[in-house]
């Protein structure tokens, strides 16, 4: 005989989720919003109630729209260079018997190391006096260019290494994917002579699309999260080429002390972070195969 669970039981279990949910991000969230309609200074006690005057001046500010393409080109050029290296990667790496697991922890290690340690290192082989490579173009005799304080080399170092921290992450992921894949389609692929590029566009990519689904949304967020390594090594510089929108908001709210305006752009990220997730799956119905 089933036995039916009390209501109170059922209150219980539920509650146990969203109490820190509540506390850790709902209440957070309401908070922010309703700072981002105030004028706190991030120090003074007293505060006066702007409405959207935050909102208005931050969408018109030319830092902010400066931002916004800089967010752009780095999500860009480093989600689709992490999805497509990921994917290869765990393809080659699926062909693999002996050191597959052991290559697995080296392309996972990056994702598991402290950014800010990364960049530290990062920032010495960019270094355009001392860095290694620099020293590797010279002697190949190419343009050595200064990577941390040229406007168009700048944001590349912080694509870089976003896509090196990022790309084993994503290569485990599509190798869990491709492992689930039954052999026998890899069979029936070699029924019909089917070549490697065949059977990598209609059997691998149609069967890891969840994967890629997930990847992308998750790519998309990180990138629009980028922080540590731009503090480290170009501090949103030279002359603003690095400021991305959380960089921006760090600015405002610990620099100049404008938390109003700060908040309200981090509203504005979760939005932008909401419509692009949202875009993500809406596409996806077309293109996704589960």
């Amino acid at each position: 005989m089933a036995i039916k669970p009390n209501k109170w039981t059922l209150l219980l279990f539920l509650a146990i989720p969203l109490i820190p949910l509540a506390v850790f991000w709902i209440f957070p969230l309401l908070v922010s919003i309703w700072l981002s309609f105030t004028d706190w200074d991030y120090i003074s006690p007293t505060f006066h109630y702007v409405g959207l005057n935050n909102y208005t001046q931050l969408l018109s500010s030319h830092d902010f729209q400066a931002a916004v393409g800089h967010t752009l080109y780095c999500t860009v050029f480093s989600v689709i260079p992490i999805i497509v290296i990921g994917f290869l990667l765990a393809v080659l790496l699926n062909r693999l018997k002996y050191t597959y697991k052991f290559i697995q922890s080296l392309l996972f290690a990056p994702w598991v190391t402290p950014m800010i340690g990364m960049a530290i290192v990062w920032s010495w082989i960019f270094n355009s006096q001392i860095g290694p490579l620099n020293q590797v173009l010279h002697a190949l005799h190419l343009p050595a260019p200064q990577w941390l304080s040229n406007p168009q080399a700048a944001m590349w170092t912080i694509i870089i290494v976003t896509i090196w921290k990022n790309v084993g992450w994503a290569a485990l992921f599509y190798g869990d994917a491709i492992s689930k894949i039954p052999r026998s389609l890899f069979e029936a692929a070699d029924v019909e002579s089917l070549s490697i590029w065949q059977k990598i566009t209609h059997v691998l990519i149609p069967l890891v699309s969840p994967t890629t689904l997930f990847l992308f949304i998750v790519e998309i967020l990180d990138c629009l999260q980028a922080y540590d390594q731009i503090t480290v090594l170009t501090q949103g510089g030279p002359a603003g080429a690095t400021r991305t929108l959380l960089y921006l908001y760090y600015e405002l709210g610990f620099k100049q002390f404008q938390m109003g305006s700060a908040t309200a752009l981090s509203i504005v990220i979760l939005v932008v972070a909401a419509i692009l997730s949202f875009i993500a799956i809406r596409l996806s119905r077309h293109h996704v195969y589960y």
